[in-house]
């Protein structure tokens, strides 16, 4: 089971271990061993949960260092993660075809797929360009060029977009836009906020362009998006 808290505190036991979890935590619980979790009581949390299962789970656990113990992850990216769970439950709940179901089962390979690759890149948490992922998530809606990423990291542009390309598997440009649609979703899902202000708050002060941008990376408008059912 995966367990992902995005707000307040709790706490899991398994295998005889018991971990305080915060919000940005993800609990990985292997099969097999007993587990109980609970809320904190005076700020108690908000939680994310699936059963995973399937003969890649190993594979995917070992990537994340689990073995036969609850694993605690720091989540990258919360409003990704979150936005890919939602979509996991728009899948299972608009039929059980074959293409629904992969869709879901892509999206939780996805999730835990991003927190094993976090766990790796702890090693590498010093690294120029995770500076500048971390720059560009505390930053969501700052217009800044590929060269002045490039400065604050002490490297060329040219030598800066190879490095990051490499390191975080995608663009400058791509990795900017998914942040700013995950705030996008995060804001559509948790506020009534008028789409045109969601667009500003997310980096795009058009909101003609955010519609066309939002359009193409979610298949429907912004509002249709809002009017979903997630569960």
């Amino acid at each position: 089971m995966l367990l992902i808290c995005s707000a307040g505190r709790g706490w899991v036991s398994a295998g005889g271990d018991l971990s305080p979890i915060s919000s940005g935590q993800a609990v990985l619980l292997p099969p097999g061993p007993p587990h109980a979790y609970g809320a904190d009581p005076t700020d108690p949390w908000t939680i994310w949960w699936l059963h995973l299962a399937g003969s890649a789970v190993p594979d995917l656990l070992a990537a994340a260092r689990v073995s036969t113990a609850a694993r605690v992850l720091m989540v990258g990216d919360i409003r990704q993660t979150v936005g890919l769970i939602d979509t996991i439950i728009d899948r299972t709940e608009r039929d059980s075809t074959e293409h629904s179901l992969l869709g879901a089962a892509g999206a939780a390979w996805h999730v835990v797929a991003l927190l094993a690759a976090d766990h790796g890149r702890q090693s590498v948490k010093d690294s120029p360009i995770e500076a500048a992922v971390t720059y560009l998530r505390d930053h969501v809606a700052a217009s800044v060029s590929v060269a002045a990423l490039a400065r604050r990291a002490g490297l060329s542009p040219s030598h800066f977009a190879a490095r990051f390309r490499q390191e975080v598997g995608t663009t400058v440009g791509a990795f900017r836009t998914d942040l700013r649609m995950a705030a996008a979703r995060h804001l559509l899902d948790t506020t009534t906020t008028p789409v045109a202000d969601i667009a500003a708050a997310v980096g795009y002060p058009d909101a003609f362009y955010f519609s066309r941008r939002f359009r193409a990376v979610h298949g429907c408008t912004a509002t249709a998006y809002r009017q979903q059912s997630k569960g």
